[in-house]
């Protein structure tokens, strides 16, 4: 290994150093996440889920980010020493080089984030719809039964009740009024 650095600038064993600690890190992660290490930044970041829209939002200091800082920072700092460039341009360089990586990486993982579905059932996005009784329901809110809708781009099974006369035998079409408690849907049945 000295006789690598032999006949380098201490500028240039900097970069070279920067570079490879900051590659063989990188590939570290890279080999983890594909035998399923874990993910460092989503294990650190589940503390900074905002509860009202469930994302993490843009983050720019995360340990991937760094990683891809040192990374860049220290390979363009190589290519521009090769290159024979001043020893202000080499830092300008590689150090606007290592943050333009770091803005593609955070914003690489934002809109990944952005693409997840949290799955989780918004009940008010079921008044308005129609759908089958699935189970019989009783007539002015004496026995709960079932209704089959689709909410949110998926069939559900919810628990629901009425305020007809009649009971709501299986197969009646109904519309969902109101949500009563919880996930409990105030329906009435369709007119013809």
């Amino acid at each position: 290994m000295n006789q690598f650095f032999e006949g380098m600038s201490t500028l240039e064993q900097a970069y070279w150093v920067i570079a490879l600690i900051g590659s063989v890190i990188f590939l570290i992660i890279f080999v983890l996440t594909f035998i399923g290490g874990g993910d460092v930044d989503m294990e650190s970041d589940a503390d900074s889920f905002s509860s009202d829209d469930g994302g993490v939002g843009f983050q720019f200091f995360t340990f991937k980010n760094i990683v891809a800082f040192v990374t860049i920072f220290g390979w363009s700092g190589v290519a521009c020493i090769d290159g024979g460039l001043s020893v202000s341009l080499t830092l300008i360089i590689s150090t606007i080089s290592g943050l333009i990586m770091m803005v593609l990486t955070s914003s690489l993982f934002y809109w990944m984030h952005k693409l997840a579905a949290s799955g989780t059932l918004n009940v008010q996005n079921a008044v308005g719809v129609i759908g089958e009784v699935y189970l019989p329901i009783g007539a002015n809110r004496s026995k709960m039964g079932k209704v089959q809708i689709k909410v949110q781009g998926s069939l559900r099974e919810l628990e629901a009740i009425t305020d007809a006369e009649r009971d709501l035998a299986t197969g009646t079409m109904v519309k969902v009024l109101e949500i009563v408690s919880a996930e409990i849907l105030l329906v009435e049945k369709l007119s013809k």
